[in-house]
């Protein structure tokens, strides 16, 4: 499975409008471009369909990812955010890790900041691997399918 794989997300992100829809596959697109060699990890969880990308098929070691929850917007996400330089202070969150930021539109995502973040997300990413040898390259991997969803109407 790779970037082309797309038959399960699409499937996942059917209770969805097309608009959400279409932001998700355009960012999806976004990361693939900038990272072929990486791994796509698909959560279809109880409230959210999550993929996010990562140099093995762990997801504490996941650089970047997109969860789609409503259809009013989607997070683009950074799940070692808390661990990377932003100078414009435009990621949301309080944790000790998760940061984001919500796109309602493709128009409104930063792609050239975002870049710069994701790159710095990554070279985090792999310096925490904890086995080099588990890296992977271009997979999609569905890791998880809940069996109740709660999804938009």
């Amino acid at each position: 499975m790779s970037k082309t794989d797309t038959i399960d997300l699409l499937k996942f992100l059917e209770p969805f409008t097309k608009e959400i829809q279409d932001i998700a596959l355009e960012l999806r697109k976004f990361v693939w471009d900038l990272y072929p060699d990486a791994n796509e990890l698909i959560y279809d969880n109880y409230n959210a369909v999550a993929f996010g990308w990562s140099p093995s098929d762990i997801v504490g070691e996941t650089f970047c990812s997109i969860a789609v929850g409503s259809n009013k917007y989607i997070h683009f996400g950074f799940y070692w955010g808390s661990k990377i330089e932003d100078p414009k202070k435009i990621l949301q969150g309080k944790g000790n890790q998760y940061r984001f930021i919500r796109v309602k539109t493709i128009e409104d995502f930063p792609a050239d900041y975002m870049k710069l973040l994701i790159q710095k997300a990554y070279v985090y990413s792999i310096s925490i691997m904890k086995d080099p040898s588990m890296k992977l390259q271009g997979k999609t991997i569905v890791k998880s399918i809940s069996e109740k969803k709660k999804r938009p109407k």
